[in-house]
């Protein structure tokens, strides 16, 4: 061989060589990263040609594929479709569209995720048409159904998380108005887009997500809770300190006045104790509270809750804000209460009673527990994970114990459960003007062996303007979610 062609050889398979090099690396190395790229169309396009896994909660399949007679092979079927809309979303090949489940979990249902890996060979080999894998749902059908019943059938427009506080495993994530995900699943693109059109153009915003996203909400007194972590955290408050029981509290640098849901004191004595405080739901001492602790430290108990971040559930949340308020004292006590600058979603008030119920350690919440093969065989399974400490269990215990006092006898006793001790805190949040209010629940049960931790939210003042409570219309709907999943 002459010495030209030997390095002409050389170049050549030096030249084969990087290309094999950098095709693997693409198909194996950067395969789910592209995938996973919400501007990669291709996988879009490839997961219409495969039969989609199903959807699967509590052993029933409430988003299955059946074969159609068009262009795309598979129809997707929504089974109870109002109750499960928050959580499944949809899959449109018409108009290329997907949300919700759908879309976070596109890459596991149309089986292109790196876990199926061995079951796309095994189809191939065996000559099989292409599936996708299904994936099964902490959600529990029951929690679910009395979450979607109590809002709907009471009129509410609101949400619903429930949560199991040991592992984050969500048990219910609703949000109302719903609404019928088979009418965005058509393959009629006509059809779809004049659905879509008329769920946008509703003054009730059914498409928004209450539950972990949208137009977030003042947290009103649940946010009590926060403070009062701030307080006893920092070892220079305990449950029995006291504060001067007034009527009025006139913020610092400013005119603003705050007064106690009822307008009188709270409690009779000349000081009240942080534990009376929560039980009886009071403004004035918290906020007295939040200006001696400052912004800084309110801010990091609420941090230690997962205020400021979003969370995957796989379903993205919007980040609860508990904002930098510059050192300004009179913004800094509103927040004491839930007013003023903070806001929250259901979900992270739900993880803020979730902490305190699995003695200070606040776990990551997720939806899905296993992604399930063609075949039936696990791929993948989702373990539970801390998100980190918001305080000792002994302290997680005092506050407990004030929050147990509130539905016994104090503001929240409409969350009452018959021979289970429940651990709650309402919220009567204020809006702009003479705007309703928002009304909140947060709490679990049972209080001595926490299985479900629950926050409710209810917009408009649930039709009764400035006159609805947390106590009157959040409660009672977290009571029965709270029933729902006790008596499984």
């Amino acid at each position: 061989m002459t010495k030209e062609l030997r390095r002409l050889s050389i170049i050549v398979l030096f030249m084969f060589l990087s290309l094999f090099v950098a095709t693997s690396w693409i198909q194996v190395v950067n395969a789910p990263t592209l995938n996973e790229d919400v501007n990669n169309r291709r996988t879009l396009y490839d997961s219409y040609e495969v039969q989609r896994g199903s959807i699967i909660a509590g052993g029933e399949e409430i988003v299955t594929s059946i074969a159609s007679d068009d262009l795309y092979a598979w129809q997707r079927q929504y089974a109870n479709a109002d109750v499960w809309s928050t959580v499944t979303g949809w899959i449109n090949p018409v108009l290329q569209s997907t949300e919700g489940l759908e879309r976070a979990m596109n890459q596991e249902l149309s089986g292109q995720a790196s876990s199926a890996f061995f079951s796309r060979i095994d189809q191939i080999l065996s000559g099989q048409d292409p599936r996708g894998s299904s994936i099964e749902l902490s959600l529990e059908p029951a929690a679910q159904q009395a979450a979607y019943d109590a809002l709907v059938n009471r009129g509410y427009t609101g949400a619903v998380v429930a949560v199991e506080p040991s592992t984050g495993r969500i048990l219910a994530m609703v949000s109302t108005p719903g609404y019928d995900t088979n009418q965005l699943a058509l393959h009629d693109g006509d059809a779809v887009n004049a659905n879509y059109t008329a769920l946008e153009a509703d003054a009730l915003e059914p498409l928004q997500n209450r539950a972990i996203a949208g137009d977030l909400y003042p947290p009103g007194s649940t946010f009590k809770l926060v403070t009062a972590t701030a307080a006893i955290a920092s070892g220079d408050y305990t449950m029995d300190s006291t504060f001067p029981n007034v009527a009025a509290y006139t913020l610092p640098s400013s005119s603003a006045v705050v007064s106690n849901a009822d307008g009188g004191t709270c409690g009779s004595g000349d000081t009240v104790t942080l534990r009376d405080a929560i039980r009886l739901s009071c403004n004035v001492p918290m906020a007295e509270l939040a200006v001696e602790l400052g912004e800084d430290a309110i801010r990091e108990a609420a941090e230690s809750y997962g205020f400021n971040r979003s969370f995957e559930t796989p379903l993205p949340s919007t980040a609860s804000s508990y904002p930098s308020l510059a050192g300004d004292d009179a913004q800094t006590g509103l927040t004491g209460f839930g007013q003023g600058q903070v806001t929250a979603t259901p979900l992270q008030m739900a993880m803020v009673a979730a902490g305190i119920a699995n003695d200070g350690v606040v776990m990551n919440p997720w939806m899905v527990d296993d992604v399930i093969g063609p075949d039936l065989s696990v791929q993948e399974t989702y373990d539970p994970t801390a998100f980190g400490e918001a305080l000792d269990a002994d302290l997680a215990d005092a506050l407990t114990e004030a929050m147990t006092a509130s539905v016994q006898d104090g503001a929240a006793t409409n969350a009452r459960i018959d021979g289970v001790d429940v651990a709650g805190k309402t919220g009567t949040a204020e809006n702009a003007d003479d705007d309703p209010y928002t009304l909140w629940f947060t709490g679990f049960a049972p209080a001595d062996d926490p299985q479900v931790a629950v926050a409710v939210v209810v917009e408009d003042g649930g039709g009764q303007g400035q006159s609805g409570s947390g106590n009157t219309i959040a409660a009672p709907i977290a009571k029965e979610v709270m029933e729902a999943v006790l008596a499984r």
